[in-house]
């Protein structure tokens, strides 16, 4: 009999409005008893980040989430958002590797009422492939009124995010941090916990969906009016018209974070905006990196970019995550400033800077300047270099890939210049249908779509190897998202030719975001050892909006084998019963 555990209710924050993570326990969440029992029992064994064996404990960590419509303001302008349980960001998942998380969502998203959906980033859903979370592809949305339960295995470790998969909701606040315990590679005394980092919008997500799909051409693509570091930062209310009739205070306040002397602190960096690159650097203090996304990788201080001495920032594009030890000196004093800015030449935006304070024993207001090196490194839309990025545990990828697909990426508006932005992958926008996703189509042997070429299904069969080369054409660095997989990282250059060289063959980067370079290309490789359909994407969220997505089918003979349980033929069934009754306003690719 598996043991429960209520999450929610040990770590969810009073429904106040924003939240604040607490710490997390560096030694772990012991199995038996999560709230009194956090000592050394370690729920994985012997297990480390070298072996990849798949751990699997008897518990289930159980969360309940309720999500709806209410007036807050993080920044000090009040607007309407969608919340979980009333927090922004939402709730924190916790877990152990190898538990079940199980999430109730209820949807109470009214006035007007809509879908919804939960994507878990970045984990594999290797033995869950329908419950990824994806609306047209792996589900049918949650309808209002309804209700859904999510349960998978934690089968990665490290730093993560869950967020609404249903057209642009999470850019109106359906987001908040998932951290798995696991296996510590590098030592260190205090985990901060997690740090969020989101580029915000004081528009609605929806009236943002309607700017990115405009046919006027006058109409400017959405542009974020601040940055925030775990759902803070004071906007100035003076910029704000009388005329515009908004509510707003100037001093919200910021994030603040206490440090030890002497003492290592593990902060876990989390991208959850909709369109920003950010870069992220504590003044004063270097950094160490220990993982990026859910890959451990030998310690490394970034480097090589500018020519300075100190190097201290980190780059982390919409739905990246990158793991920092930071050190503090043994008789440190005194306040900090914490910062993370947008990259105004790669994102839009009108208040790129966000700021939140560090602080050894009494809190005072910082004085303190930005290292030089983060400073010029506000002018680069890339990833640290694949030579610094060298994973803990070595897998080499496969020299000769079964099957290679090139995929070449445009922006593109109709000849007659009358509808929206497009983004084109090999001269197809990508358009969802809800009411019929592709992985129970395929359960059912449907494996060819002549009728929907905008869904872009790429069916690579029974290869065990999967290539995919992809080639920028459009003036827009983008963070290529991948479902179901940590991919290799084999190159990634500033121009449309690939050389044909892997970066270490036999350990690259590995990851489930990264920035394909403005006019350049990125080369992914997957071991195809999870049978499915997996969302690639950009991860700006107007991006994948104006069609930029395809669907990648792994393995369809033995995805008529997975045992997929009825409950996702009954939400398609009620979804259903909505949709007979009350038209969708899907204005664009609905993820």
């Amino acid at each position: 009999m598996k043991l429960t555990y209520l999450g929610a209710l040990l770590w969810g924050s009073i429904v106040t409005g924003q939240n604040d993570y607490p710490n997390l326990p560096v030694s772990f969440l012991q199995t038996s008893d999560p709230v009194t029992a956090l000592n050394s029992g370690y729920p994985w064994g012997t297990r480390t980040a070298n072996n990849t064996n798949p751990c699997e404990s008897s518990v289930i960590r159980k969360y309940d989430f309720t999500v709806k419509r209410a007036e807050l303001a993080p920044d000090g302008v009040e607007r309407s958002m969608l919340l979980v349980n009333g927090q922004f960001p939402g709730p924190l998942i916790e877990a152990n590797w190898g538990d079940t998380i199980q999430v109730t969502v209820h949807n109470e998203i009214d006035d007007p009422e809509e879908g919804l959906a939960f994507h878990w980033h970045g984990l594999l859903q290797k033995k869950s492939q329908w419950m990824d979370g994806v609306p047209g592809i792996q589900q049918c949305p949650i309808p209002p009124g309804s209700s859904f339960t999510y349960q998978f295995i934690a089968d990665l470790y490290g730093t993560t995010w869950y967020h609404s998969h249903y057209s642009a909701q999470y850019a109106g606040g359906i987001f908040g941090p998932l951290i798995i315990h696991g296996p510590a590679t590098v030592p260190y005394d205090i985990d901060i916990g997690p740090i969020l980092l989101t580029d915000y919008y004081h528009d609605d997500y929806f009236s943002l969906v309607e700017q990115t799909m405009s046919r006027d051409t006058s109409v400017p693509p959405p542009f974020s009016d601040n940055n925030l570091i775990n759902g803070r930062n004071n906007f100035d209310c003076s910029t704000l018209s009388p005329s515009d009739n908004i509510t707003c205070t100037s001093n919200a306040g910021l994030s603040k974070f206490q440090f030890t002397p002497g003492k290592s602190h593990r902060l876990r960096l989390i991208n959850a905006g909709a369109e920003g690159i950010q870069k992220f650097s504590l003044d004063g203090h270097t950094m160490t990196v220990i993982a990026n996304d859910f890959v451990p990788v030998l310690p490394y201080q970034t480097k090589g970019m500018f020519d300075l001495p100190e190097q201290n920032f980190v780059t982390l594009g919409v739905g990246q995550r990158t793991d920092v030890i930071i050190q503090a000196a043994p008789h440190a004093t005194g306040s900090y400033w914490m910062r993370s800015s947008i990259t105004t030449a790669c994102s839009l935006t009108h208040q790129p800077n966000a700021t939140a304070i560090v602080y050894y024993g009494h809190e005072t207001t910082p004085q303190t300047q930005p290292w030089p090196a983060f400073v010029a490194s506000l002018s680069v839309c890339e990833n640290d270099d694949l030579t610094q990025t060298i994973p803990w545990f070595p897998i080499p990828a496969d020299p000769n890939p079964a099957t290679t697909q090139t995929i070449d990426i445009q922006l593109f508006r109709n000849e007659s210049n009358t509808g929206p932005n497009l983004f084109w992958m090999n001269n197809s926008s990508f358009r969802a249908d809800y009411n019929t996703p592709i992985l129970l189509l395929s359960k059912m042997g449907n494996n060819s779509y002549p009728d929907s070429p905008e869904w872009n299904v790429y069916n690579f069969g029974s290869n065990s190897s999967i290539r995919i080369i992809l080639i920028n054409d459009s003036p827009i660095a983008h963070p290529i998202h991948l479902h179901g997989h940590n991919y290799f990282v084999e190159n990634v250059g500033a121009t449309t030719q690939w050389d044909g060289t892997v970066v270490r063959p036999l350990n690259p980067q590995r990851r489930d975001v990264q920035i394909l370079p403005i006019g350049g290309y990125l080369v992914m490789q997957i071991t195809a050892d999870n049978p499915g359909v997996w969302p690639l994407h950009c991860h700006i969220a107007w991006h994948v909006s104006a069609g930029f997505y395809v669907t990648v089918m792994e393995r369809p003979d033995d995805i008529a084998n997975l045992d997929i349980p009825s409950v996702m033929a009954q939400t398609c069934r009620d979804w259903a019963s909505f949709t007979n009754t009350t038209i969708v306003d899907q204005i664009d690719s609905g993820l």
